[in-house]
């Protein structure tokens, strides 16, 4: 992690979160997504339930309510508990019966008061991120451990819907997935482009199409990119059906475009990622081109699908490296990506695209996994040794953008 930051504290929302709703409110933001910890209310992953952290989260829920605004809750945001990644995590197919008791235990605790639903976060990216390449918890790599996990969380979607719809029909149930709009590199050499163009292919089956087309019912992208194709060895009876999901809505996680060329070199995929900087484009402190129409493509895509009921965009932001100035924090960037963005969610929506929402990543600082603190992704900054609260200029832009929208 980036300097050996970690999230011992973070932004300290267990002791904040009152004054952090507050806040909320007073920037006219009216849903709050928030995720819930499966390692604070079960620690052993099952078994004893902990009573504080039930009643934590009940405080926050309890404190959105009161103040008239709508939690959307995230059943799961990359937290394993750490005994059940002792006994394999999500490459172990008992994570289906694990995730069904955690669920389970949120559904009972909670479910009468949170109406609004996602399951997962990201499962390409913490699948990918933790068990293909190595660089997120819990460290694993090589297709042996990726395939059974992504395979084994896909299915985990579908065990949280049902569960939810169960007890609580008429709860609005969707999950995340992480995309960005790929594009080939072109040449003017016309062979070399068609190697991109299948290089391009190919990185997308497995960034934006792994984990959404089985949910859809379709089968893994395997066709595009063959190595897939060993799923099916972690395949059950059953589970194709097993992974199709009639989810309320599809949360949209995107913030840049990749450019992909043809590469030998790299193993599996024949391809790779060109590098931003080096395109002289405009990019994030994470090195992210801003790139405004990739929403609008990334929405157009996933909206084609067959089964896609409603479409809400549940993270779009920027990281910057942002500074308090005689106590204000200027950050013109960041409201000219929102800005754009939005545009491009405007759109797409004048196109007759059903796309019912839109949730900025972040309302508060944080820690950004392996990044650490360096990132600001936030509308309010965040002193992290003081923990003081300081909206951002795009937070006041923001906040009057939504009164006039109201």
């Amino acid at each position: 992690i980036f300097q050996d930051h970690n999230g011992n504290t973070a932004a300290d929302f267990y002791n904040r979160f009152q004054e952090d709703i507050q806040l909320l409110k007073k920037l006219n933001i009216r849903h709050f997504r928030f995720s819930l910890s499966w390692s604070r209310l079960l620690p052993n992953g099952t078994g004893n339930i902990n009573e504080k952290g039930i009643e934590f989260y009940n405080r926050i829920i309890d404190c959105c309510l009161e103040n008239n605004i709508t939690p959307w809750v995230t059943l799961y945001h990359w937290d394993l508990p750490y005994e059940l990644e002792k006994k394999g995590g999500w490459a172990n197919r008992d994570i289906l019966n694990w995730f069904r008791v955690y669920v389970d235990l949120c559904v009972n605790r909670f479910g009468s008061k949170v109406k609004h639903w996602m399951i997962l976060n990201e499962p390409i990216a913490f699948t990918g991120g933790g068990y293909f390449l190595g660089i997120h918890a819990p460290g694993r790599s090589g297709l042996k451990n990726f395939l059974p996990a992504i395979h084994h969380a896909c299915l985990c979607q579908n065990i949280g819907f049902q569960l939810i719809k169960e007890r609580y029909p008429e709860s609005e149930v969707g999950t995340t997935f992480s995309f960005s709009h790929i594009e080939a590199y072109t040449t003017t050499n016309l062979r070399q482009n068609t190697r991109h163009l299948a290089a391009a292919k190919r990185v997308d089956a497995i960034l934006n199409r792994m984990a959404l087309e089985p949910t859809l019912g379709l089968p893994y992208p395997h066709t595009d990119l063959k190595v897939l194709a060993s799923i099916n060895k972690y395949m059950q009876q059953g589970d194709e059906l097993l992974l199709k999901t009639p989810f309320d809505f599809i949360g949209v996680q995107t913030y840049t475009r990749e450019l992909v060329k043809h590469s030998y070199s790299v193993p599996y995929l024949k391809a790779k990622l060109i590098n931003a900087e080096k395109r002289n484009v405009p990019t994030t402190v994470l090195n992210w081109e801003i790139h405004p129409p990739s929403l609008y493509e990334v929405i157009k895509k996933v909206a084609a699908y067959t089964g896609v009921k409603k479409i809400i965009v549940t993270e779009n932001g920027a990281a910057f490296n942002d500074r308090v100035e005689s106590s204000r924090v200027h950050d013109p960037y960041r409201i000219n990506y929102l800005q754009q963005h939005i545009a491009e969610l405007k759109r797409v929506k004048d196109e007759g695209i059903n796309v019912k929402g839109y949730f900025v990543w972040s309302f508060i600082d944080n820690f950004e996994w392996s990044e650490g603190y360096h990132p600001r992704f936030g509308i309010v900054y965040v002193d992290f040794k003081t923990q003081k609260r300081v909206i951002k200029d795009s937070g006041y832009w923001y906040q009057q953008f939504l009164k006039d929208h109201a």
